[in-house]
């Protein structure tokens, strides 16, 4: 009876539902999903700047992409936001941040870069957005017990990842 009450309320207000990656928990944890969306957020605000460049006619299918580039912008902004806060209230233990007391100052910052990425189209905003994330990336990976290399991401707009040296 109860859910079908919560189901009815749920239709009629479009709530959103609560998703979570994994509360068991299972240990499955990976900045690099994070890591990607930032780096899609930097080449959607490079797609925008490339489409605004070629100038003309602002066209139909001008503000079809540029509404898809910025729609893509923002939900990987947000994704990103969300895989840090995962990864940081689920995994990280007292004796991580205890390691890395500039965890929570980073958390912060990287949650501050995102919404300013979804606001604005600036370009190192979201360099720095990615390069904050990488620096969580490689505080993750030390929690694993896990040594990090750099290096350049295999696709546009190519900048530089931290990964698990495996």
């Amino acid at each position: 009876m109860i859910y079908k009450l919560l189901e009815v309320i749920d239709q009629k207000f479009g709530l959103e539902r609560a998703r979570a990656h994994c509360d068991i928990p299972c240990g499955i944890y990976d900045p690099i999903t994070a890591q990607i969306a930032a780096l899609t957020v930097v080449r959607m605000i490079d797609l925008m700047a490339d489409l605004e460049s070629k100038g003309g006619e602002k066209t139909m299918a001008y503000f079809n992409s540029l509404s898809r580039y910025i729609s893509v912008k923002e939900e990987h902004a947000e994704k990103a936001k969300a895989e840090i806060r995962v990864i940081w209230g689920d995994f990280l233990k007292a004796q991580h941040l205890e390691k890395h007391p500039e965890t929570h100052a980073l958390v912060h910052q990287i949650m501050q870069l995102g919404s300013k990425v979804r606001q604005t189209t600036d370009r190192e905003a979201a360099l720095q957005f990615v390069e904050a994330i990488n620096k969580f990336a490689e505080i993750f990976w030390d929690a694993k017990g896990i040594a990090v290399k750099r290096a350049k991401a295999p696709y546009a707009p190519n900048l530089e990842l931290v990964y698990p040296n495996l």
